[in-house]
Formats: C-alpha cells, structure tokens, sequence
C-alpha cells in the first residue's frame, strides 16, 4: 500500500498506573484511509493506546494529533471519533435501525437525514431489510456489522476497533475479517484496531505494529515482520519458529553464521548462515531464530544437519510439521515434505535453499562465550 500524507499522529504516548508503566513513548503515524492493527499480548499496553486516542484516558506525555489537530485535551465526545467495543455495545431492546441511528440521534440529526444515512448504512453491511428486527435475533457476525454501522454511521474522523471479532467462532471470525477489512476500505476511514490475534491483524491491517511491555518493538507489513523481524520477540512472537544457540561468526562472502551449540557431526560443529540484526563481534553468544518452512528433513550426508527424532507431528490440513528433539535437548520444528514421516524415527535437520531466512539476535539466557 502506498501510504500518504499523515493524519493520525500518536507522539510519544506514555501512561503509568501506580509504579507501573503501562506505555512508553509511542510514537505512530497513520496516513488517511489507513487501517493499523496494534498487536500484542495481555498486559503488552495495546488497549491502553486505544483508551488514549479515544480520550478515555490522559496521557501522562506525548500528544494525539489528528488532521494537524492536536486532540489530546478534548474530551471523547468532541473528537469526532466512531468506536466498535469487544463486546459491541449494542442495546439489545432495540432494533438494528434504532441501534444505528442512536448516535445520529444524540447528535441531533434531523429524522428525515437520520432515516437516509440508516437506510445507507444497512446497505453498506448488507442488512437492508433487517432494520426492524432487535439485534437479539440477529447471529454474531450481523452484530458485528451493525457495531460497525453504528459508529460509521456519524462520519467519524478516525475509527478505533477493541478486539472486534473475539466473541465470533472461528470459521465465522475468519469471514467477518475479510468483511470488515473491506468495508473500512470502501469507506475509506483511518483506522485503529487493537487485538491479540496475528491472523486477524494481518488479514485486516495495511500494516501491524507490535507491542510488548508498553514499548513498540516494531511497525510494517505483516510480510516485513515475518521475514525481517526486528527483535527477537517479533521473531518468536509472530508466527512460529524455533530457537538455536550458538556462536556468532563472520567471513568476507555472505556476512554471520551460527556455529550451534551441541551439535557435533564428523568432530565439525554444525554452522547456519542467518541474518544479523546487530553488530556482533566474533565468537559472541547468540540465539539462531529459524522459521518451520526455512527447514526440511534431509538425508544424513547432507552438510550441516542437525541430528534427532521425531517427537510429535502437526496436522494442519494443507501442511504437516515435524517437532524433533535434537540430541542436545533443543526441539526445532519442520515443515515436512515426506507423508512417511512418525514419531520416534532418526530425523536429520537441515536448511532449505529458499525460505525465510533465519535472524541472529543476542544470547537471552545470559550466557557469554
């Protein structure tokens, strides 16, 4: 996506409760019609971000600026803001009509406008015809639609999502995202959406920044996290991939590799190239990151395998994974290609020549080489 000019600005948001520090100095910028998912785990600080550019709390510093408007004082109300909450919020006395004209109403539209812009957005969810049932006798993903009708339905500056399609199944929750993603996009509406799952902030996001522990650890497209992750929690934490320590090392060819700890083959320890995210001196202790599909399950002769057994396979439909336990305790997981594979065969580890390559980042565990 080519992104424009900024009209969401978070600048350096920071909020403490007590003697904890919920978030440090976020800094964001959204272009106009952009949708940014905030993804992170419980306690990461993403929906305290959200509180803030809603209004529903003050920062302790930092500024929201929205259209070149500093926002930051103005009550929630008056900053023109459309909200869809976990739970949707809907009155379950009403009707899915009264539903979404309830803020028009409170904004003291006219009844003949208000009727026009209810009519305009049933059509836009595909509900034109549902208006006078009560939102009590509509499914899951029609609630959901009618919450986003609700706060559209306004003409909202920017549009905030707290975890909107938690409460779905998940074969209906994987529907409502390409919904969602494309009724935001024909609106065309700056948007914010905050949530916990990874398929739904890639599947919904023009791009995704992660959080953890109040601190932004990385923002891009969901292929630029999964293939150039930033940290080393980016790299764990989106996606899935397995761990290797070893020592770093450097030659003039192709930049580091890892020489993996416990490893042996032929009295040679077994080496991975990998990209760096950092400078590293040689012989430094670092940890390999490695993705299932950037691994294959090779012949013995091949150079530079890893030597184990198959602990336990991954049926996923479409893909299967191996797990192995290598000989020094370490477990790596595999993308296998052969359907003879089991539990409790010799397997031997190796690199595919395509695939995401595998990251380098700093020894977590303390150790020193």
């Amino acid at each position: 996506m080519a992104r424009g000019h900024p009209f969401l600005h978070l600048d350096g948001l920071a909020k403490r409760f007590g003697e904890v520090e919920v978030l440090a100095e976020l800094s964001l910028e959204l272009a106009e019609g952009e949708i940014l998912a905030l993804l992170g785990l419980s306690g990461s600080g993403k929906t305290t971000a959200l509180r803030l550019v809603a209004g529903f709390e003050t920062p302790d510093r930092g500024r929201i600026v929205v259209g070149g408007e500093d926002v930051t004082g103005q009550a929630p109300a008056a900053r023109g803001f459309g909200m869809v909450f976990q739970h949707y919020a809907l009155f379950p006395h009403m009707t899915v009509e009264e539903n979404v004209a309830f803020g028009l109403e409170a904004r003291g539209w006219p009844r003949p406008r208000i009727a026009e812009r209810v009519a305009a957005m049933l059509e836009l969810i595909d509900l034109a015809g549902f208006g006078e049932r009560r939102v009590s006798a509509i499914s899951g993903g029609q609630q959901q639609r009618v919450a986003l009708a609700r706060a559209l339905a306004p003409q909202p500056r920017v549009l905030l999502l707290d975890e909107p399609l938690s409460n779905l199944d998940p074969a209906l929750r994987e529907r409502t995202r390409r919904e969602l993603r494309a009724l935001v996009k024909q609106v065309g509406i700056t948007t914010l959406l905050v949530t916990h799952e990874q398929e739904e902030a890639f599947d919904v996001g023009d791009r995704v920044a992660v959080l953890h522990r109040g601190r932004l650890e990385q923002a891009g497209s969901a292929r630029q996290l999964y293939r150039w992750p930033a940290s080393r929690f980016v790299a764990t934490f989106v996606g899935r991939a397995s761990v290797l320590p070893g020592t770093y090392h450097e030659d003039s060819d192709d930049g580091g590799w890892v020489r993996i700890d416990g490893e042996p083959e032929n009295g040679n320890a077994v080496s991975w190239r990998g990209h760096a995210t950092a400078g590293f001196a040689p012989g430094a202790a670092v940890e390999l990151v490695v993705r299932p599909e950037a691994l294959h399950l090779a012949a013995p002769s091949t150079p530079g395998t890893l030597a184990g057994e198959i602990a336990a396979l991954r049926f996923t439909g479409p893909l299967t994974y191996a797990v192995v336990q290598l000989v020094n305790g370490r477990e790596v997981e595999v993308l296998v290609d052969d359907e003879r594979a089991a539990p409790g065969q010799e397997a031997f580890v190796a690199p595919r020549d395509q695939g995401p390559p595998p990251q380098i980042f700093p020894r977590t565990d303390g150790a020193t080489s």
